[in-house]
């Protein structure tokens, strides 16, 4: 019962009223009054609470208030550091490609290098070169006619053309095709995305015919092979043969950058050729 009494006493004080009045100090006239109870005293402060709260969290969220919080990364922020570091990715690319020209140049004038052996690796500089590599001396038209005179009639000494054309070309690299033989198009050979680091292997029997620097398709490196073929290799941070090695099919030549695609060309003849034609990717 004492507690049912002491229950009926607290909610009675909860219900019980207050006048709350504003008095002129002069005249004691009363100027504002209000009438609450404790109940209501906190009803009206839980509401006012509740309200504030509901205020301030549509004011942060719709308006800039909302960037000043910490942690806070909106979408149109994440999308500005995203390019912003695409950006400086591409300038320390360009930064890294001139430090090397840079080098390269500074080589040609201390005379650790030769000019003749830096030259730009264009598709028709390169059918050029093919063409004049191609072509017989005076020696070798006479060894050659003689030869052709002399084995006439020399059964043994016929080759089956098919032979010739049934050569393996391996893979230069491992990677996804993002960019088809399109010779109308500019594109005379075919763009790789492999990783970074990965090793360039010579896709058949030859011997390297040209290495260099160009600032466009970083280090190049061709490579000589038989049947008439040239393959061309680019996009390159480091080069592993140097200008008149031999190297075998399958032999690591090169290695891959983290910034570009690699570039694969395959020649014949100072003729383009599709590269997957005769190379299974």
């Amino acid at each position: 019962m004492a507690k049912k009494g002491k229950s009926s006493s607290w909610l009675h004080k909860l219900q019980f009223r207050y006048r709350i009045s504003a008095l002129n100090e002069n005249t004691l006239e009363e100027l504002w009054h209000i009438r609450l109870s404790r109940l209501g005293v906190i009803i009206y402060a839980s509401s006012l609470m509740l309200i504030t709260f509901i205020l301030l969290a549509l004011l942060i969220i719709f308006t800039p208030i909302r960037y000043y919080l910490p942690g806070y990364i909106g979408n149109e922020n994440r999308k500005n550091i995203i390019e912003t570091s695409m950006y400086v990715d591409s300038l320390s690319l360009q930064i890294r490609l001139q430090e090397q020209y840079i080098n390269v140049i500074r080589e040609i004038i201390s005379g650790e290098i030769k000019p003749d052996s830096v030259i730009m690796s264009d598709s028709i500089g390169l059918a050029q070169a093919a063409k004049d590599l191609l072509e017989k001396s005076e020696i070798e038209r006479q060894f050659a006619e003689y030869y052709e005179q002399t084995e006439k009639y020399n059964l043994q000494a016929v080759v089956n053309p098919a032979e010739t054309e049934s050569r393996i070309f391996y893979r230069p690299v491992k990677g996804v095709i993002t960019s088809i033989f399109a010779p109308n198009e500019g594109r005379n050979g075919i763009s790789i995305a492999t990783s970074s680091g990965e090793l360039v292997t010579c896709v058949q029997e030859g011997t390297v015919i040209y290495t260099a620097f160009t600032f466009d398709f970083g280090w190049v490196i061709h490579v000589q092979h038989f049947d008439n073929y040239v393959s061309i290799y680019k996009n390159n941070t480091h080069l592993l043969k140097k200008t008149g090695n031999k190297v075998k099919a399958g032999e690591a030549i090169a290695v891959t950058g983290s910034d570009l695609q690699f570039y694969f060309e395959l020649w014949r003849k100072g003729q383009a050729v599709n590269p997957e034609e005769v190379i299974i990717f």
